[in-house]
């Protein structure tokens, strides 16, 4: 593996970033610190030199704690990835945070016999160690700070990772149910249609050929739109559009069907093919010996922010409940299987009688407009 690939996998800038910038508050802290003993403890500051201690004291240290902070991160990574046990991680931590003060101080010495502040002979290795020594607890406790950060920002970052996979997979989970739900939606009604038109093919050879047209049309809307949960009302009326002239077309003069809505809805999302199997439903349980008329009209308007869509008959009423509705009709289990994925249980759907006669269809679900 190249160093690239090394850098990609490992190491994290804004991770880097965080911990360069916990260490320079720290330092600020620092020098807020010594700034005030300096002024006001002037003796034990006698031979205090700014330049010396900027330079060889926080500007040295900043940059070895951050490069060896961003191996320790780099390090971490591994960890997690390997699964070690927290003992052992703790145990290796624990090593690491004496490790680095023995580095610092090995670099410092190195560097001030280099660069002549020390003289090799005079070198006193006691007073080395006894430096060490001296901060040895605050190394420790700046140490596991840092180490604290690290882990917490790849908590973090896992548990955003986790939500995204889970987002994607839940989105991934409805877009298989609406299509399972489409396939099984589709066949239902091409075969009441293609029954329909066997019959014309004896009655009016023409209408037959027209129906098949209006069925083509219908099929490639609904072609168009399978990869697509929710569409506009605009385009679902233009798909329903489809389907009435094969209505018509069947029913000849003893169907009426009328459309009622707002201009301002037009954009609203509601599930693909919905209007299609609730009119189809109406029909179905509208006619009777006593309804050989029957007049249909749907209303879409926006009501306490919702979008409601009703569709009303003056048929025969109903004398099932509404889960025998369910349980007997395909497309109205259909109807409430997507829309309960789509929008959990924040929908209303319900089929009753009206009081004065007749029964209406009403849906309501969240008004939401199409993105751009």
């Amino acid at each position: 593996m190249t160093f690239s690939n090394l850098k990609q996998k490992y190491i994290d800038p804004n991770l880097v970033l965080l911990l360069a910038g916990f260490y320079l508050l720290f330092d600020l802290v620092l020098l807020a610190k010594v700034s005030y003993m300096t002024r006001f403890m002037p003796s034990e500051y006698k031979y205090f030199s700014w330049v010396d201690y900027l330079v060889f004291n926080l500007l040295f240290d900043y940059v070895i704690v951050v490069s060896y902070m961003t191996l320790i991160a780099i390090s971490t990574k591994r960890f997690l990835n390997k699964n070690y046990s927290w003992f052992k991680i703790i145990s290796i931590h624990t090593v690491f945070s004496i490790l680095i003060g023995l580095i610092i101080r090995l670099i410092f010495d190195f560097y001030s016999i280099i660069v002549g502040r020390i003289n090799l002979a005079e070198f006193d290795l006691r007073k080395s160690v006894n430096a060490f020594i001296y901060v040895l607890d605050l190394n420790f406790l700046i140490y596991f700070a840092m180490v604290f950060i690290i882990y917490t920002y790849y908590y973090l970052k896992q548990v955003k990772e986790s939500e995204k996979k889970q987002s994607q997979l839940e989105s991934q989970l409805v877009n298989t149910r609406m299509k399972m739900l489409s396939s099984q939606l589709q066949p239902h009604f091409l075969f009441n249609t293609l029954n329909s038109i066997a019959v014309l093919t004896d009655m009016d050879s023409k209408k037959a050929k027209d129906t098949i047209a209006d069925l083509s049309d219908f099929l490639r809307e609904i072609l168009y739109n399978s990869e697509r949960n929710r569409i506009t009302v605009e385009e679902e009326l233009r798909i329903l559009e489809y389907y009435l002239n094969i209505l018509n077309v069947r029913f000849s003069d003893h169907l009426s069907i009328s459309i009622d809505y707002d201009e301002n809805i037009l954009q609203k999302k509601v599930p693909a093919m919905l209007l299609q199997p609730v009119i189809e439903n109406s029909i179905k349980h509208g006619y009777s010996y006593d309804h050989t008329n029957l007049n249909i009209k749907v209303s879409i308007f926006i009501e306490n922010n919702r979008l409601v869509i009703k569709v009303e008959n003056d048929g025969e009423p109903l004398s099932l409940s509404n889960e025998e509705l369910f349980q007997k009709g395909v497309g109205l289990k259909n109807i409430d299987d997507r829309l309960k994925n789509l929008y959990k249980d924040n929908y209303f759907f319900e089929i009753r009688n009206i009081p004065t006669g007749g029964v209406e269809t009403v849906i309501k679900i969240p008004e939401k407009k199409l993105k751009p």
